[in-house]
């Protein structure tokens, strides 16, 4: 079934209540909110988008997203949502893989992209964009089977290169109705509140609360400002959002400083990162039993496993401080085990790689069987996440296999960075890392081989890459640590940073 369907649904129950806001502002109930969407799958229909082409949203938080997002749905096609810090030519490159015919932009962006996308272009704020939200209506969704791609993720790899996670309508729908079940009840009355991406983890989220009728609250900033989401959570009183643990962390510390509690802050959803023992129970200590932890991927998106709210704020276990570091247990669309080199199951307490299987779990990569056939083996999702399981069935994260770094809950992958330092004709060699950051978890840092000045790889960084990938530090070495075959010891570079 197409997931357009819950918003049609919804609208027709419900069409006077409140769907979207820009603050405190509401801007369309799901009446409006479904017209809008109707009209803009008829004008894509009549720009020639058919189901299964893809299309692209590279736009910053705001409730046009959604209306986009659903049109595209609606028309049948496929949402390819993009990071609104990615650069121009990073951006390009997922447009080409995709085979996007159109990709949508919010005005600021549009500039920046304007000279790189290989498609045509919608800025939101232009005149095509107007005239497609009053365009002819297309009243009905385009049938979609369950195993249809809906969004086409792009989640880097140590390539260097994105590659694009085939998710379904199916896994969505899925995802969403195990989040009924298990993460946290949903209703009418409740807001889901924007502040993270809504291409990754906090956007993910919005299909489950179309299908209640819940409130969808974009801030006015865009982005994350702590004093924005306390204002915004007492005024809409019951919200919900999804958090990086560095948010949370900054969170905490804005809220001690100014003698905010949360009023109105129901559920934090947090993810993307490690989030230190220290961190969260300061954080549950200050705000109470609002917080809920996901582990998940771009490949099993917010579906692996999950540190309910209970266990997040329960004192009384004896082994609750162990269960607080783990990432919890599995949800009920799946399967987690732990593998050894061959993919053969591990016993409770054995470390070795995370491996999945279930219904949220994807086909594959587009248009890249061969990092399909590496990542699918016998069914099960090779995560490339290091870990255990306890005999309790909750799983505890020990590292990540691939040395990519989180900063700031997104994700930067070394190699891609290095390949852009290499490009420097005074650089013979580079090895990033991650060096432990009190407030975004990790901070990148280059070390160098070569004469390059900092200020010289760091004009080339921001040329290339997006910033939040931009070296924090630039080390220059006469050589890099190696072993006997010749493969850098990151290990030991890490040591250098201590």
């Amino acid at each position: 079934m197409n997931l357009a369907v819950w918003l049609q649904r919804q609208a027709q129950a419900n069409g006077a209540r409140p769907a979207l806001f820009l603050g405190r502002d509401c801007v369309s109930d799901y009446a409006a909110f479904l017209r809008q969407v109707q009209s803009m799958a008829g004008w894509l229909r009549q720009r020639g988008v058919e189901p299964g082409d893809r299309v692209a949203l590279f736009m910053k938080n705001c409730p046009d997203y959604l209306i986009v997002q659903y049109a595209i749905w609606h028309a049948g096609a496929v949402a390819v949502p993009i990071n609104a810090k990615l650069h121009p030519r990073e951006v390009a490159f997922i447009l080409e893989n995709a085979q996007a015919g159109l990709v949508f932009a919010t005005s600021d962006l549009a500039r920046d992209l304007a000279n790189e996308a290989p498609c045509p272009l919608v800025d939101s704020s232009g005149a095509e964009f107007a005239e497609a939200l009053t365009h002819a209506p297309l009243l009905q969704p385009a049938h979609r089977d369950a195993d249809d791609l809906a969004w086409l993720f792009y989640t880097s790899g140590t390539t260097g290169r994105p590659k694009g996670v085939i998710i379904t309508h199916g896994m969505l729908m899925t995802m969403s109705l195990a989040y009924m079940a298990e993460v946290d009840e949903v209703t009418a009355e409740d807001a889901i509140l924007y502040a993270a991406p809504m291409s990754h983890g906090a956007g993910i989220y919005n299909m489950l609360h179309v299908l209640v009728g819940a409130r969808h609250v974009c801030p006015p900033s865009g982005g994350f400002d702590e004093a924005e989401i306390f204002d915004l959570a007492r005024h809409f009183e019951r919200v919900q959002m999804f958090a990086a643990p560095t948010m949370v962390k900054r969170m905490t510390e804005v809220a001690k400083a100014r003698s905010e509690d949360g009023a109105g802050l129901r559920t934090i959803i947090y993810a993307g990162g490690p989030m230190y023992l220290a961190d969260i129970v300061e954080a549950v200590d200050h705000f109470g039993p609002k917080f809920v932890q996901i582990y998940g991927q771009g490949e099993c998106p917010m579906g692996i496993t999950l540190l309910s709210r209970h266990d997040v704020s329960d004192r009384t276990h004896p082994r609750w401080r162990e269960r607080l570091s783990s990432v919890g247990r599995a949800q009920s669309p799946g399967e987690v085990q732990i593998g050894d080199e061959t993919g053969q199951p591990l016993p409770p307490g054995a470390h070795g790689e995370i491996m999945v299987r279930g219904d949220v779990v994807m086909s594959g990569y587009w248009r890249n069987p061969e990092a399909t056939s590496k990542t699918l083996i016998g069914g099960w999702l090779m995560t490339g996440d290091m870990g255990f399981l306890d005999e309790d069935g909750y799983l505890t994260l020990q590292d990540r296999s691939k040395d990519m770094i989180i900063t700031g809950g997104s994700n930067v992958y070394p190699r891609e960075v290095e390949e852009v330092l290499l490009t420097h004709p005074a650089v013979s060699e580079a090895s990033v890392v991650g060096r432990p950051h009190p407030d975004w978890g990790e901070e990148v840092v280059a070390f160098v081989v070569g004469d390059a000045a900092p200020e010289e790889l760091d004009q080339l960084c921001i040329s290339n890459i997006a910033r939040f990938k931009r070296p924090k530090d630039y080390i220059r070495v006469p050589e890099l640590p190696k072993n006997n075959y010749g493969k850098v010891l990151k290990t030991e570079l890490r040591l250098m940073l201590v």
